[in-house]
């Protein structure tokens, strides 16, 4: 054939020529552009897999970091009375709060990057297979566990700020 566009239909018609022509099945028609779209599709399916495991995971780490947070939070309730009775407004805990959360998040992000960068290695040493590691995927991986550190530490951070100051300073 002269284009890729015509090879699936030439193979159909070939199959339908050979069925009619030759009844027992005792042949194959073999296309490597359909065996080529069989491999993508696989692996269509298998980054989906991958993804939706990544997100589930994403969920379930910001969850352990809100919940480190929110125990932090209940531990320094004192402290967070403290500094709002010696005139920190709110958004002076929020932003404490939630820079706390992305440096613990980021730090995990980077023990994550590491692991990344080391298994590749790994593998291509004692395998003899290549792998590749694009830069722009660590540093989206490195923004991706920073975003997450925000977006689970926000509700902490409120609920710290929301603190009254006298109740806080009651706390024992």
């Amino acid at each position: 054939v002269e284009e890729t566009k015509d090879v699936l239909p030439l193979a159909a018609s070939l199959r339908q020529l050979l069925k009619k022509n030759h009844p027992q099945a005792d042949y194959e028609v073999v296309v490597p552009l359909e065996q080529l779209r069989i491999a993508e599709e696989t692996k269509r399916i298998f980054n989906v897999v991958l993804g939706a495991i990544a997100g589930i995971s994403l969920v379930v780490g910001g969850i352990g970091i809100m919940n480190i947070m929110l125990a932090s939070v209940t531990e320094r309730t004192r402290e967070i009375g403290i500094r709002r009775a010696l005139g920190a407004q709110r958004r002076h805990i929020v932003l404490q709060f939630l820079v706390e959360t992305v440096v613990l998040s980021s730090v995990g992000g980077l023990v994550g990057i590491a692991f990344g960068l080391i298994t590749p290695w790994l593998v291509t040493r004692f395998s003899n297979l290549t792998t590749i590691v694009k830069p722009h995927f660590l540093i989206m991986s490195f923004g991706i566990s920073a975003l997450v550190g925000i977006v689970f530490g926000i509700y902490p951070a409120m609920r710290a700020a929301r603190m009254d100051p006298i109740e806080a300073l009651r706390h024992e």
